[in-house]
């Protein structure tokens, strides 16, 4: 068995020589390919990263009424004196102890001007200090995206809390783009992949007619249907193994190079593409094994014709 293995191994690669220009037209039918299918996967993923982050960043901004005394501890009374504040973090207890809440941060006024001075420029500098405009907030995070709606509902209803923004529009635009992209993406890639197949196949049926008279000599001498596809499958996962190099090369560098320009920009606004150390393995890794796949397969399809009793 291990002989037989062995020799069809040694076959497969006499016959990748032996056919010259069509190995050569078979590989760069993979390469072009896996090329087309690496470069669409990627940014198919990485949008998709991208959406998910959109979805984890949404928060909802609660302010806080003016004049608010929940982050006090001591207050002054009516009659001026300074006492101990029954209601201190009366408002922040009850958003926290809320069961779809992950995480609530307070956010002064002064916090909030300094945002948007370092975000809209120096002239937001005029509100400061009395002139600030601005109210206290708290910035809650929920334990998933969906429940924004739900908890921002929740949290108007508490005494003392002036506004509730959750994004809204911007908030369902953001779901659908995610949905949109998950579901019409995994589908483009499924059809890109199918066509692969099919262009791939249809290459190597080619260079197996070119060999016909060969497949019905060996027929002919009694070979079995296995023993005859054997080399041709190996055959057809060297031609996707080959093809596979160069596109897995441009991808490094394509990546590498997108990564290193867009990382910084998208890292202020708490986005990511996937990371090199994790996308650039797995991406090679399925570029190969897609190719030794599409390839074996392609061979498998184009021989089922030569193989009809």
């Amino acid at each position: 068995m291990i002989r037989r293995y062995f020799r069809h191994f040694l076959e497969s690669l006499k016959s990748l020589k032996r056919n010259g220009w069509m190995t050569v037209a078979a590989i760069s039918s993979v390469t072009i390919t896996l090329i087309l299918v690496g470069i669409f996967a990627s940014v198919i993923l990485n949008t998709a990263k991208l959406a998910t982050d959109l979805e984890n960043n949404v928060r909802i901004n609660v302010y806080l009424r003016e004049g608010a005394t929940d982050q006090k501890k001591e207050v002054v009374n009516d009659v001026g004196e300074t006492v101990k504040n029954e209601s201190y973090l009366a408002i922040f207890n009850q958003i926290k102890n809320m069961e779809e809440v992950a995480d609530v941060t307070y956010s002064s006024k002064e916090e909030q001007l300094q945002h948007l001075t370092d975000t809209l420029g120096e002239t937001w500098k005029l509100f400061s200090g009395d002139a600030n405009p601005l109210y206290e907030a708290y910035i809650i995070e929920t334990k998933t995206p969906e429940s924004v709606k739900k908890v921002a509902a929740e949290v108007a209803k508490i005494d003392g809390v002036s506004e509730v923004r959750d994004g809204e529009v911007e908030t369902e635009r953001i779901f659908k783009l995610a949905d949109m992209v998950r579901t019409w993406g995994l589908a483009a890639t499924v059809l890109l992949l199918l066509t692969a197949v099919l262009l791939i196949s249809n290459t190597i049926r080619i260079t197996i007619i070119s060999r016909s008279r060969e497949i019905q000599i060996m027929r002919l001498v009694g070979a079995k249907n296995s023993y005859i596809r054997g080399p041709f499958l190996l055959e057809g996962a060297w031609v996707g193994l080959m093809g596979a190099i160069a596109p897995s090369a441009l991808i490094y560098f394509l990546y590498r190079a997108a990564f290193q320009s867009l990382a910084p920009s998208l890292a202020t606004q708490n986005l990511s593409l996937i990371p090199m150390n994790v996308f650039i393995p797995g991406m090679i890794g399925s570029l190969f094994l897609v190719g030794i796949v599409i390839g074996s397969l392609g061979s498998m399809i184009s021989m089922s014709r030569f193989l009809k009793i």
